[in-house]
């Protein structure tokens, strides 16, 4: 249980479960025995230096016979896609008693500013960058999210949280009834704030028209790219990001279905799949990779493991890998 409730991304959901790495078992004992800490949250981890951007610990959990991976990922607060290129070939709906299931809970830092809210729209993952307090460490808080689908993308660009919203009601817009209609599932003109209601119980509206970041009454889908072009998060999620974020937050969408990163003399690549309608080639994103590694090897030397990156490349796991020498692979 010490453990448990030292590491971030590994924090008491699920006691026992996870199979921790020898060395990061020393590293948190030791912060056990020289630093008062309290219980970590999941999904938070403190901010390494502007040098360096890679934050958390992948992890391994047994599955259970009752468990779905859908539900390991709501638990951990891993999105729908997320958990199903982490665990390719493993059944998503009947994983099987004791199957080793990974837990994609280690995360480059978007290319962007550290500051307010930013979503990665491929990687479906919103993180959250509080204003750092006196006497406290720097910290990212990350959900995961859905986003648009490809015919209602999610916009990219700046813009900030204009104005909270609890218990919100939705009229949805003629383009969505006629949608609804079509499909034979008609949707009322106006849905008052309740259980029926789509968006949940919070919303933080966008100062880009008719776009929020909000709640769902449909919680397993959040992971996917299922809305007609809001940013969607689990209950749990939106709950806690709304008692934290103020009207006037920024909020910075960006499009990296590759990020690069350092943890100290080590670079890791992260890489998922692009969005459908941006149709990049595998050559495109070897060269997208390639120019982000010069950039990284001006700021340091870097002895590349070009296994590594071609692997990368091709399984789009989501999940970060080192690509050069050094001595945190």
């Amino acid at each position: 249980m010490l453990f448990n409730s030292l590491l971030p991304g590994i924090s008491g959901r699920r006691p026992g479960r996870w199979h921790v790495p020898a060395s990061i078992k020393k590293y948190a004992l030791l912060l056990a025995l020289c630093t008062p800490l309290t219980p970590a949250l999941a999904d938070t981890y403190v901010l390494p230096s502007a040098d360096d951007s890679v934050v958390g610990w992948a992890g391994e959990v047994q599955a259970r016979q009752e468990d779905t991976l859908a539900d390991i990922a709501r638990e951990l607060q891993v999105g729908h896609t997320e958990m199903r290129l982490a665990n390719p070939g493993i059944d998503f709906w009947l994983p099987g008693e004791g199957t080793p299931v990974r837990i994609p809970t280690r995360y480059v830092l978007p290319d962007a500013e550290r500051k307010g809210i930013v979503l990665n729209v491929p990687e479906m993952r919103l993180y959250y960058f509080p204003e750092e307090q006196h006497f406290e460490d720097p910290v990212v808080v990350t959900y995961p999210v859905s986003i648009g689908r490809m015919d209602l993308s999610t916009p990219l660009g700046i813009t900030r949280v204009t104005a909270k919203v609890k218990n919100p009601s939705w009229t949805p817009p003629q383009s969505i009834l006629e949608e609804a209609a079509k499909a034979g599932e008609p949707l009322p003109t106006f849905i008052p704030p309740g259980p029926d209601n789509p968006l949940g119980e919070h919303a933080l509206r966008l100062g880009l028209p008719s776009y929020l970041i909000h709640g769902t009454n449909r919680p397993y889908g959040v992971g996917m790219r299922v809305t007609h072009g809001c940013v969607r998060m689990y209950p749990e999620d939106i709950e806690r990001l709304f008692s934290q974020v103020a009207v006037g937050t920024p909020v910075n969408i960006v499009n990296q279905p590759i990020k690069l990163g350092w943890l100290r003399d080590t670079l890791f690549i992260e890489v998922h799949p692009p969005l459908e309608e941006d149709t990049a080639s595998q050559g495109e994103l070897q060269r997208i990779a390639l120019e982000l590694i010069k950039q990284a090897d001006s700021e340091r030397p870097v002895e590349l493991l070009g296994r590594n990156l071609k692997r990368a490349l091709r399984e789009q796991s989501g999940m970060p890998v080192a690509i050069s020498r050094g001595t945190e692979m």
